[in-house]
């Protein structure tokens, strides 16, 4: 059937249980990542994987929308939509047979903050026509920092106004990566797209929205983790920030808070039911529960087992990492400069705490781009057949990191002199900053790339050091770390550093796709099989693989390494920047 993939104006399915009478164990978890989306068929009653698959978006692959020297990083509804069905359908395959009928809910993780502009049925603008090659009515991804402007506006307006300071929950600095630095920047920058724009919808609340038919956008079921973290959402006022201080910091946003919402609500809450056309769609049983979204690393760090005062570092092409406390130890305490604490954000009945780096994984792909640049040069030479130079590029190209990682592991801590600032992206948390650019210190004619390697790995290990230290300096504990994600399973030099430079333990998780197992965790919630999170994590969870020990001789002279990073970092910020 070639019919569209977002209908409106049909009346969605009431939630229902497609499996009365039924014995249903298994649930779907959705992974929305930054380059594909992930699904996985979990056992409820065990946490096993029952199948899975992984689907690429074909236009970001293409790097359609992108401008990275501009900081714009923008994808396609229509990739998240087709890779949607692609991935549901094959897991669905893959799994034994008769599965289909064994399924009890859907729940969805996204990257955040990534919001889109949608029309009055809550249709994203980029799907319509006249704006389908408009990247600016497209999603605007997590990384995109093109409203650094307009982040340093809402900054001095909320500590200016007179009123209430909006960002006293976000830590005390709103970033450009966040929902109204790019709406504002969105709207001077586009006018048909202002014009157009009736309401702006987290990526994570879209998904559930499209699938259940809920898309009226006062209709859709917002989530606590989204608009706590990322669009100043609290309870003290009423919701979202006030429309005179919205107003006073640009008439375009006049009237646009009435179009978003008032309420919020936990990923253990049910969004809705499975429209029949998206049953269809995906080989699903229609009126499936379909649980609300939540951010990747949220429920990523309920799938790595977090509970009360263990730090989840998520590790990939940047961090997010996560604290739960109990509300009311922590009282009125607020944390500066982290990127938020929110009630019920991670885990219901509690307060989360986010924090991250701009760049990890990041970091070390643009160091091996910069040395596989030559490789360009083998692919068009003529010594050789085409796929023979194709097969020579990749597999050079792939094994950069891991050769890189087995020589900078055999250098002394500290012997190369050099000292890597990791803000190539900007810097996240503590105290947003995304002007801010990366550097290094200390380059000599002996600087090689294991060198210039280990001393990027160390800068990102001090970079989770600072935000640690920040937590521990505003009287919240930590009492252990769990990281999670590619890097934490797959790097083990760059797991021993950061133990090294925290001098504490780290565990990483044994799932593959810890996420996506954080999402089943709260699907299998949604569908009533467990009646507390609690009770979903030590049924389903997996356990952990690898504990880093810190190498105290190594802890000591990280210490004067660390100084110096902070030295360097003072005076770019203060002086260069």
């Amino acid at each position: 059937m070639n019919r569209p993939l977002v209908q409106t104006g049909k009346k969605n399915l009431e939630f229902t249980n497609p499996g009365a009478g039924m014995s249903r164990k298994y649930v779907l978890g959705l992974d929305y990542g930054t380059d594909s989306v992930r699904a996985v068929l979990v056992n409820t009653e065990t946490g096993q994987e029952a199948s899975s698959d992984v689907c690429m978006y074909p236009r970001w692959s293409d790097g359609l929308y992108c401008d990275p020297v501009r900081n714009q990083f923008r994808q396609h509804p229509l990739d998240y939509l087709e890779s949607l069905k692609q991935t549901v359908k094959k897991t669905i395959a893959k799994g034994p047979a008769g599965i289909v009928h064994e399924i009890a809910a859907i729940a969805i993780d996204t990257t955040g903050s990534t919001p889109v502009a949608v029309d009055k049925d809550g249709t994203a603008l980029a799907l319509r026509e006249e704006f389908k090659e408009n990247p600016n009515a497209m999603f605007i991804l997590w990384k995109d920092h093109t409203a650094v402007n307009e982040a340093a506006e809402i900054n001095e307006l909320a500590r200016s106004w007179g009123g209430e300071d909006f960002t006293q929950f976000s830590g005390g600095i709103y970033s450009s990566e966040w929902f109204w630095s790019k709406i504002l920047h969105t709207l001077r920058e586009d006018k048909a797209v202002g014009e157009t724009a009736v309401s702006w919808v987290e990526h994570c609340d879209w998904i559930p929205a499209v699938l259940t038919g809920n898309l009226a956008p006062m209709q859709i079921k917002r989530s606590r983790c989204a608009a706590g973290h990322k669009a100043m959402w609290h309870e003290s006022w009423d919701g979202l920030p006030g429309e005179e201080f919205l107003i006073q910091l640009d008439p375009l946003l006049t009237g646009l808070r009435e179009n978003l919402y008032r309420d919020t609500y936990t990923a253990d809450q049910a969004a809705g039911g499975l429209t029949e056309q998206w049953a269809e769609e995906l080989g699903l049983p229609a009126g499936l529960p379909v649980g609300v979204g939540a951010f990747d690393a949220h429920m990523g760090a309920v799938g790595g087992e977090i509970r009360p005062y263990a730090f989840v570092k998520v590790i990939g092409t940047s961090t997010c990492d996560m604290l739960v406390v109990d509300k009311y130890e922590v009282g009125s305490k607020l944390v500066k400069g982290i990127c938020g604490q929110v009630d019920g954000s991670i885990f219901p009945g509690m307060i989360g705490m986010e924090a991250g780096q701009s760049a990890f994984g990041d970091l070390y792909a643009w160091f091996r781009d910069i040395l596989a640049w030559p490789l360009e040069l083998v692919g068009s030479s003529d010594v050789s057949d085409a796929e023979t130079r194709e097969r020579l590029v990749r597999e050079i190209s792939d094994r950069i990191i891991p050769e890189l990682s087995k020589a900078a592991e055999t250098i002394p801590v500290g012997e190369s002199g050099i000292v890597a600032i990791d803000w190539l992206n900007g810097r996240r948390t503590p105290d947003a900053n995304q002007a801010l650019k990366g550097a290094l210190f200390g380059l000599n004619l002996g600087s090689d790339a294991p060198k210039l390697f280990r001393a990027l790995v160390e800068a990102t290990a001090f970079g989770t050091k600072k935000i640690v230290d920040r937590f521990i300096e505003e009287g919240i504990r930590i009492d252990e770390i769990i990281a999670i994600g590619g890097v934490a399973k797959k790097s083990p030099f760059a797991m021993q550093v950061v133990a090294d430079v925290l001098n504490m333990e780290i565990k990483v998780a044994r799932s593959e796709q810890t996420v996506a197992l954080g999402a089943a965790m709260f699907a299998a919630v949604v569908a009533g099989i467990f009646d507390r999170l609690e009770d979903a994590q030590a049924a389903m969870g997996c356990g952990f693989e690898t504990v880093y020990h810190p190498i105290p001789e190594h802890v000591e002279q990280y210490r004067a390494l660390f100084a110096r990073y902070t030295r360097i970092g003072d005076f770019i910020e203060k002086e260069l920047t």
